[in-house]
């Protein structure tokens, strides 16, 4: 999950779950503002182990470190004593009337703990048994950035801004909506550009919930006689609700995936549906073979039109189609390539890897792509493909993550 959303997210249990007030509200530090500030870095403080990445020259340090010890349930309650005294320390220095010590550390292990629980229903692995254990856990519910996630545990906080002061609510809705408005285009633009593109109904629905959400309670007068509590617990049941239905869609994409691997008769090394953007209804689901991967593009609103594996095959009622990525046959430098601790490490990382090989010149291309990560663009090579390159004579002359 990206930075912005966990922040979100931790301001959102704040004000929802432990009496946090808004974080900025005209007015000094209050011991109910505090709650919020001290959930909302509890959320993000996980992250701060990408700035190891500022200061070192190691670019696998993105597989090997991030979401390592910071993400770590293990080490949790260290860091939220830690964190727990410096707020202390701080809230004595400018005399802010801050919670106990103990409330503290209780409040940012919560912020912590949202966040690791936020990662892990991404893709991407987080190893939350470090140090004891290195493996990364990826649950494959909701994409790593997820524009209608956030937006649900945003839109509440807004509105609660919106209606904390009955004379302005008007005054704040209208600039709340019209900026909303440019927003959901740009949002679909990106979608555009990623290859994952919104439908023209979809942007209106969007605009349509907006304009409701946003001018309805102003302008009909009952937003403001609701708590800034109501507003963000009704955030809070939202996000949760939007988790559970991720959790069952992702169980009927997983059992899809199981079914066409089943009817082709293939032998699966590892199996995953991954979410694909824009919506819970698009997955991906991936067929790791000891050859190769098969991938199949789902949408969970049209018939799978995979026949079941009792039924002959012309009996499939909706074609389907899917892709086959098999690996280069083995070659000497391919060989010599795995033996490289950096590929290796590659390797840890990748769920469904396929090994690519050609020639540039002389030279030869030796390239490690993991599919769950599909190219932004057809011209850009996917993320996380590692590439090795050698010379004429079987010596290693570049190796890195491809860029281009």
């Amino acid at each position: 999950m990206d930075t912005i959303t966990h922040g979100i997210a931790g301001a959102l249990i704040g004000k929802a779950l432990c009496s946090g007030d808004s974080m900025l509200p005209p007015k000094p530090m209050s011991h109910a503002r505090i709650i919020t500030w001290v959930l909302m870095l509890g959320a993000i403080f996980p992250d701060s182990d990408v700035l190891r990445d500022i200061f070192s020259r190691n670019d696998l340090l993105m597989i090997t470190w991030h979401r390592s010890l910071t993400h770590s349930l293990l080490m949790l309650p260290i860091f939220s004593l830690l964190l727990a005294a410096l707020t202390q320390w701080i809230a004595r220095k400018f005399q802010w009337g801050a919670p106990p010590f103990g409330t503290l550390t209780i409040l940012y292990g919560i912020g912590i703990l949202s966040h690791i629980l936020l990662d892990l229903v991404t893709t991407f692995g987080t190893m939350v048994w470090s140090p004891l254990a290195w493996s990364r856990p990826a649950w494959d519910l909701i994409f790593i950035v997820d524009f209608t996630f956030t937006g649900i545990l945003l839109i509440p906080q807004l509105l609660a801004w919106v209606h904390r002061d009955p004379k302005h609510a008007k005054r704040r809705a209208v600039p709340m909506w019209l900026l909303f408005i440019p927003v959901t285009f740009a949002i679909a633009a990106i979608a555009r550009i990623v290859g994952a593109p919104i439908s023209s109904n979809a942007i209106w629905v969007a605009i349509f919930v907006f304009s409701a959400l946003f001018l309805l309670p102003a302008f009909r007068g009952w937003g403001s006689q609701l708590s800034l509590a109501t507003w963000n617990r009704a955030g809070f049941a939202a996000g949760c609700l939007y988790l559970a239905l991720a959790v069952f869609a992702h169980h009927n994409a997983l059992e899809r995936i199981r079914k066409f691997a089943e009817f082709q008769g293939v032998h699966a090394e590892s199996i995953g549906a991954l979410p694909l953007p824009p919506s819970l209804w698009n997955w991906d689901g991936l067929i790791r073979t000891q050859r190769g991967v098969y991938e199949l593009r789902m949408d969970l609103s049209q018939p799978s039109g995979i026949p079941d594996s009792s039924r002959a095959a012309t009996n499939s009622q909706t074609p389907f189609t899917y892709k086959y990525f098999p690996d280069a046959p083995s070659n000497g430098l391919i060989q010599q390539a795995r033996q490289l601790p950096e590929v290796q490490k590659v390797f840890w990382f990748d769920r469904f890897p396929v090994t690519r090989f050609h020639k540039e010149g002389t030279e030869s291309i030796v390239e490690i792509l993991d599919l769950r990560f599909p190219p932004v663009r057809p011209d850009r090579p996917a993320a996380f493909t590692y590439r090795v390159r050698f010379d004429a004579a079987g010596n290693v002359i570049s190796q890195g993550w491809a860029v281009k």
